[in-house]
């Protein structure tokens, strides 16, 4: 399967993705609606591509202006893919990190992200990990959830509240702002 980067310096590039079945790649459709919803947010921002999977977010995220991206994937296969994509285009403003999100955040000391993508298999959506996201989400920071189209939209925080829900082909995509 092929998954091509859709905007900013490196639209139209193409990326590996893992063989099999283990990662489900946001298709391109659901990611340009994603960040044409999140605008200049983007720009400059420190990001956090929870669930990894194929890296297209993150790379994404990157090619639209975002300063540094950390990618969290626990499979190897998708490790090596995620590190192989940013070789190849050149990108070193970005650190994989391969471990679960779970076991991240039981370590994690750092300043935060102004955004956090958070993709969990939609098999396994792990809403317990979710929920401990908001703790690392710098205060005016962004959450987007790709959920699984047939679950509401989770309560994740109380500091958070949902304000975008949209479906697009089997995925809900849920951004959560701070709570003023």
């Amino acid at each position: 399967m092929s998954v091509r980067v859709i905007g900013g310096v490196y639209g139209g590039r193409k990326l590996d993705t893992p063989l099999g079945d283990k990662t489900h790649p946001m298709g391109e459709r659901i990611r340009n609606a994603l960040f044409n919803s999140i605008g200049n947010t983007l720009q400059d921002a420190e990001v956090l591509d929870a669930f990894a999977g194929t890296g297209a977010v993150g790379i994404e995220a990157l090619s639209r202006g975002a300063s540094h991206v950390t990618f969290i994937e626990k499979d190897r296969t998708a490790q090596l893919c995620i590190q192989k994509n940013l070789d190849v285009l050149g990108i070193i403003n970005a650190k994989v990190i391969k471990a679960s999100v779970n076991g991240w955040l039981e370590t994690y000391r750092g300043d935060g992200f102004d955004i956090i993508f958070a993709d969990p298999p939609y098999n396994d959506t792990q809403l317990a990990v979710i929920s401990r996201l908001p703790r690392v989400l710098r205060p005016g920071g962004t959450l987007v959830l790709s959920w699984p189209e047939s679950q509401a939209a989770p309560r994740v925080a109380d500091t958070l509240e949902p304000m975008f829900d949209r479906v697009y082909a089997g995925a809900r995509i849920v951004m959560y702002n701070f709570v003023n």
